[in-house]
């Protein structure tokens, strides 16, 4: 009798609408799973409600215009952002910036590669009831946000490098304070790892689950952690060396089951890399001449300098008035939080190419030839115009390879920019990766994407 009524019973499948005003959506994706019971049999991912218009924007402002713009893509680590574009459009130009400039965009590079897996992994972990985790790891993003904030001005929205160079040198004492951070940020992976790496509850919840095949990874495109989870071996810093990272070494973090567990692993382990990366950068970053002397034709060190500085202000009102002694021969204090921003400096970051990079602040402020080379490279009709052609640059960002696609028709901005955002193809594979898991198991494995809206719906 009950086989005869179980036969009976009549089963539908239950359609589930997950955000986009889900706490773990970001507000900005839906899902429509389809479930048996807690099981999901289908699910249908919808992006697009954040349109930033990226790509059309940055065909409308000149090329220097579009590095506010980068910062927005993957908001988590925008310096790579900017590091991407800039060599890209430097490629474009055919322009090879110092080997100072170069290790600092890798220093920079790398330290927000780990603030990106830090705010991914602590996330994902307070998602699944780990709250210490998140506010762990926050704290050691703190520490990182603080060296950035000491180099760039900001914390987030950096619009640190230029075509040609980057805004400011690295200030005076960052590679104490670097140690001092990175020797902070361990502290916390090692607390982490003996938080997460054993427990029970975080292992049952993420091995097996949103597993993805070798094979599957590669037909979506999908590049990355999520790929080296699988076990395959791609990271642009290693297939396509760009920068000095060919003269850097580390090792890749591999995976073999595909799953969140790996992905877990792979960017624990990558932080630790990132980390040694950026140790070897500031032993062989090389220091160059930061002031010729007119008198003797040598470097001169920077005991020796000789200029008073001035707020930019009084130098610029000095100069309306006409009172031109009163600031010769004097530089400009141009803004307390870049201590990196002298013009004694300038000269081992930025191409020696004035059709292509800004002039320091000090020139801007302080004399003619500066106000008219600033003038015309950020007037509409007046900027950087690389010679027609196209070019694409792949860098390895925080979720893996982006890439910009410039091309030029000779003018001021870009005739088409095209962005391959490294989460784009991961969500495309977001269904195969849930369908057969458990309702429960959508969390993690959509927090292992780390999928960031300015990039994905660019």
């Amino acid at each position: 009798m009950t086989n005869t009524m179980e036969n009976q019973l009549e089963t539908k499948e239950m359609l589930l609408n997950v955000g986009p005003a889900h706490p773990a959506m970001h507000g900005i994706i839906r899902m429509i799973l389809g479930l048996d019971g807690e099981t999901v049999r289908s699910a249908d991912v919808e992006i697009g409600y954040l349109h930033r218009g990226f790509e059309k924007m940055a065909e409308v402002v000149t090329y220097n215009g579009v590095i506010p713009y980068t910062d927005r893509l993957n908001y988590v680590s925008p310096l790579i952002n900017n590091m991407g574009y800039c060599m890209a459009v430097e490629k474009l130009l055919g322009v090879q910036v110092p080997e100072r400039c170069q290790y600092i965009r890798v220093i920079c590079s790398e330290i927000s590669r780990i603030t990106d897996h830090l705010t991914c992994v602590g996330a994902s972990a307070m998602e699944l009831g780990a709250f210490t985790v998140f506010l762990y790891m926050i704290k050691a993003r703190e520490y990182l946000w603080e060296l950035v904030e000491a180099v760039t001005g900001a914390r987030l929205t950096v619009s640190y490098c230029r075509v040609g160079g980057v805004k400011a040198d690295l200030p005076a004492g960052f590679p104490e304070r670097c140690e001092k951070a990175l020797k902070e940020t361990r502290n916390v992976l090692v607390e982490v790892d003996k938080l997460l790496t054993r427990n029970r509850i975080f292992v049952d919840r993420m091995k097996g689950t949103g597993k993805i095949s070798q094979e599957d990874a590669v037909s979506y495109g999908i590049t990355g952690p999520f790929l080296r989870a699988t076990g395959v071996n791609y990271d642009v810093r290693k297939a396509c060396p760009y920068s000095v990272y060919d003269r850097l070494e580390f090792e890749v973090p591999l995976g073999s089951h595909g799953d969140n567990l790996d992905r877990y692993f792979v960017r624990m382990e990558e932080m630790e890399q990132s980390m040694r990366i950026i140790e070897r950068c500031l032993k062989q970053i090389p220091a160059g001449p930061v002031l010729i002397d007119p008198e003797t034709g040598r470097p001169m060190e920077p005991s020796e300098e000789k200029e008073e500085a001035i707020p930019a202000a009084e130098m610029v009102d000095a100069a309306k008035m006409g009172r031109i002694r009163q600031i010769a021969g004097k530089i400009a204090v141009t803004d307390p939080t870049l201590e990196g921003s002298e013009k004694p400096v300038h000269a081992n970051i930025a191409a020696p190419e004035k059709r292509v990079f800004l002039p320091p602040k000090e020139d801007t402020y302080g004399n003619i030839e500066g106000l008219m080379q600033h003038f015309k490279l950020v007037m509409f009709g007046h900027g950087i115009r690389p010679p027609k052609g196209e070019v694409y640059l792949p860098v390895e960002g925080a979720n893996g390879e982006l890439g910009f696609y410039v091309v030029s028709d000779g003018s001021d901005n870009a005739y088409r920019v095209r962005v391959r955002p490294p989460c784009f193809t991961i969500m495309a594979a977001l269904p195969k990766l849930l369908v057969g898991d458990m309702m429960a198991d959508v969390i993690p494995t959509f927090g292992s994407v780390n999928m960031i809206g300015g990039e994905l719906d660019r």
